[in-house]
């Protein structure tokens, strides 16, 4: 029972971090959109460096970009909770339905550590040289 829980309270804390993530996005839409407005441009990397023709100076594309992010982490919250909730719903049940219920769960977790590898990590870091 105690790794069941365990797994149920991980879960709802990566949960309220998205929901935090989301309700800053969604509140404070400009801030996060300034960055992601910069990324793209490149404007703040290292002057003269060799991947300035990867920039993407439109407007549009910064706004689809972060609209896209801002549905992509919604996704997951959503996935999420209903991850906790199939979890709890089960905590006291056999093990194989409490593994049954996990297939939510994994898609939300795979779905928030794809966002983070590829929109941040490869697209973000590596492609637009965030990283500088």
């Amino acid at each position: 029972m105690v790794t069941r829980t365990a797994k149920i309270m991980l879960l709802a804390a990566i949960a309220f971090y998205y929901t935090l993530v989301v309700f800053n996005n969604l509140t404070d839409f400009d801030s996060n959109y300034q960055f992601v407005r910069h990324v793209l441009s490149m404007d703040s990397t290292f002057p003269n460096n060799q991947g300035m023709w990867r920039a993407l100076p439109q407007p549009a594309l910064h706004l689809v970009f972060y609209l896209g992010i801002i549905a992509w982490e919604c996704l997951t919250c959503v996935l999420l909770w209903w991850g906790v909730w199939s979890l709890a719903r089960v905590i006291k049940q056999p093990a194989h339905l409490f593994n049954a219920a996990k297939r939510i769960s994994i898609m939300a977790l795979t779905l928030g550590l794809l966002r983070w590898l590829v929109a941040f990590l490869y697209i973000g870091a590596e492609w637009f040289l965030m990283w500088q």
